[in-house]
């Protein structure tokens, strides 16, 4: 076999056993597999929870914050927001410039997000056993760690 083979055969080998992101993204899609499962009779995603949680908690807020807050890109936020409004999940109002595009949670995404926490708290105790303690301490710390150095990035 030639040398350049060789090599790509031994970095794609080695990529394949080490790489970082397809372990995190395999652990990422595992458990968002138990949320989605335990909020689908509800007609909801984790995606779409964490977001109303979000809006829920910062109160009238813009897509920036909301984005921020999640650490999502903007066209992934828009998706959703748009099937949440559509659903009468969120609304969408004039900020105070009358520039701006404020999000908040309607009485049916406040109902939602109450129907929905029973199925929420169950995945949430099917991922902590999955992932054992010991990963969620670790988790944790990464967690901590990335926000403190995103807090210190240029933006």
């Amino acid at each position: 076999m030639p040398e350049n083979e060789t090599t790509s055969t031994l970095s794609a080998e080695l990529i394949a056993q080490e790489c970082i992101a397809v372990r995190l993204r395999l652990l990422t899609r595992a458990v968002s597999r138990i949320y989605n499962k335990a909020l689908r009779p509800h007609g909801i995603t984790i995606s779409q929870m964490n977001i109303l949680v979000a809006v829920s908690y910062l109160g009238k807020s813009n897509h920036q914050q909301v984005c921020h807050a999640l650490s999502l890109d903007k066209s992934t936020l828009s998706r959703d927001v748009e099937r949440m409004l559509e659903k009468g999940w969120l609304a969408r109002h004039s900020g105070d410039d009358g520039r701006t595009s404020l999000l908040r949670v309607t009485s049916g995404g406040e109902k939602l997000l109450r129907r929905a926490a029973p199925a929420w708290h169950q995945a949430q105790q099917q991922a902590k056993a999955l992932l054992g303690e010991a990963t969620l301490a670790s988790l944790g710390r990464a967690v901590t760690a990335v926000r403190s150095t995103k807090s210190t990035e240029p933006r």
